[in-house]
C-alpha cells in the first residue's frame, strides 16, 4: 500500500478572527473578565473552533471506541484475559458499559468500532476490521506496513462517517486488554522517557504483573527507538490497529475542524503519534482529565494541554473525556446565552468608591 494513504494535509488552526471576537464579547459580559477561568477559555476554543461567536450550542456530541486486541497481553501484563475485549465490545452495544451511562448524562452518542478484536463480533462493528489481534510489541512487530496504513485509513474513514453524520465535537476511546503496554511505549519514545517513569498498573496488575509488563516495556521501548522519527514506522513496531486507527481519526477530525476532547493515556499515545502525522492538530483537541497512568501527565506536557479535570480516573473507553462535555456546553452557554453589561443595564465601570479603597 502506498504511505500517500497516510499523508494529510496541512492543518489550518481554529479561526483567529471568532477567538478575538469571543474574548471580547466575554469582556461585555455581565462579569468579570476571566472571573470564570478555563470556562471561558473553553468558550474562546470552541467558537474558534466553530469560525462563529457565538458559537452554537454542541448538537451532536459523538463517542467513538476503538477496540483491539494485543499480543503483548498474552504475557501476563495485565490483570484481565484477552476474551474480555470482545465481551466489552457486546456490552458497549448494549449499553451497559460505563462510557454509555456517563455518555447518556451527557448528551453524547457510542459507537464502538472493532479494529482488531481476537474474536468474532457483530457485523455492525467489524466493517473496519483490520486483523485479529496484534504481534507481541516485546519481540515482534505489532503490525505489517499495509495493516498500518489499513489502519490509519480506517481512522480518517471513521472520523468522516461522524463528521459527515453531524458530530460537532468528537471523543475517542479505548477498550483493549492489554493496551496499556503498548502505549507506555509510544509515550516513552515519543518523550524520550525511560522505561519505569510510564509504568501503571493499567487494569490493576498485581506485583508480578507489573515486573512483566516492566520487562516487556523495556524490550518493546528498545525495538520502538529505532524507528522513532518515521511514525508509521513507529506505528508499525509498537502500537495495534486500534491505537492506528485512533491516530488517523485524531488527524482527521483536525483536517474536518472538528473539536475534540481526549481521555487518557492510550488516546494520548495516539494523539502523540497523530501530531507527528499532521502538526497543529493538537489545537484542535482539549484534554478532558489526567490519568492517574504515568504516562498520562507525559503526554499532556508533550502535548501542551492543561486537563480539564482531575478526578483519579483509569478506566479508558472515553470516560474521562465524557465526563468533561458538560463544561464544554456550560462554556459554549456562557457565551451564547449570557447577557451583556449594556443589554442588562449594569455598569460595566469598577465603582470609584472600591477604587479609592485599593488607591
Amino acid at each position: 500500500m502506498d504511505r500517500g494513504l497516510v499523508a494529510f494535509p496541512p492543518i489550518a488552526p481554529p479561526d483567529a478572527e471568532v477567538r478575538a471576537a469571543a474574548l471580547a464579547r466575554h469582556g461585555r459580559l455581565t462579569k468579570p473578565t476571566g472571573s470564570l477561568g478555563r470556562i471561558e477559555e473553553l468558550g474562546v476554543w470552541l467558537a474558534a473552533c466553530q469560525g462563529l461567536c457565538p458559537p452554537r450550542p454542541l448538537a451532536r456530541p459523538r463517542v467513538v471506541v476503538f477496540a483491539g486486541d494485543h499480543g503483548v497481553a498474552r504475557h501476563g501484563v495485565s490483570a484481565y484475559p484477552s476474551e474480555v475485549t470482545g465481551q466489552m465490545v457486546a456490552n458497549f452495544l448494549a449499553g451497559g458499559a460505563a462510557v454509555n451511562v456517563l455518555a447518556d448524562a451527557a448528551g453524547a452518542g457510542v459507537r464502538v468500532v472493532d479494529l482488531a478484536v481476537d474474536a468474532d463480533t457483530p457485523e455492525e462493528v467489524r466493517a473496519h476490521k483490520v486483523r485479529r489481534g496484534s504481534g507481541s510489541i516485546d519481540r515482534e512487530d505489532a503490525l505489517t506496513e499495509a495493516e498500518v496504513l489499513a489502519a490509519v485509513a480506517a481512522g480518517r474513514a471513521i472520523a468522516d462517517e461522524e463528521v459527515d453524520g453531524g458530530a460537532d465535537l468528537l471523543v475517542a476511546g479505548d477498550m483493549g486488554i492489554g493496551n496499556t503496554t503498548p502505549s507506555a511505549v509510544l509515550v516513552a519514545a515519543l518523550t524520550g522517557a525511560e522505561p519505569v517513569a510510564v509504568i501503571g498498573r493499567g487494569t490493576g496488575v498485581d506485583d508480578e504483573g507489573w515486573m512483566r509488563k516492566c520487562a516487556a516495556i523495556r524490550d518493546a521501548l528498545r525495538r520502538a527507538r529505532r524507528v522513532v522519527h518515521d511514525p508509521v514506522a513507529l506505528l508499525r513496531t509498537s502500537s495495534g490497529a486500534d491505537i492506528a486507527a485512533m491516530a488517523g481519526f485524531l488527524a482527521q477530525a483536525a483536517v474536518r475542524r472538528t473539536p475534540v476532547v481526549l481521555d487518557g493515556v492510550v488516546v494520548g499515545a495516539a494523539a502523540l503519534i497523530a501530531e507527528e502525522l499532521a502538526p497543529g492538530a493538537r489545537d484542535w483537541w482539549v484534554a478532558g482529565h489526567r490519568s492517574v497512568e504515568p504516562a498520562h501527565a507525559m503526554v499532556l506536557e508533550h502535548l501542551d494541554l492543561k486537563p480539564l479535570l482531575e478526578m483519579d480516573m483509569r478506566l479508558g473507553e472515553g470516560s474521562g473525556a465524557v465526563a468533561a462535555l458538560p463544561l464544554l456546553s456550560m462554556a459554549v452557554r456562557v457565551l451564547a446565552e449570557m447577557a451583556t453589561f449594556e443589554d442588562a443595564g449594569v455598569s460595566d465601570r469598577p465603582s470609584e468608591l472600591a477604587a479609592s479603597a485599593e488607591g
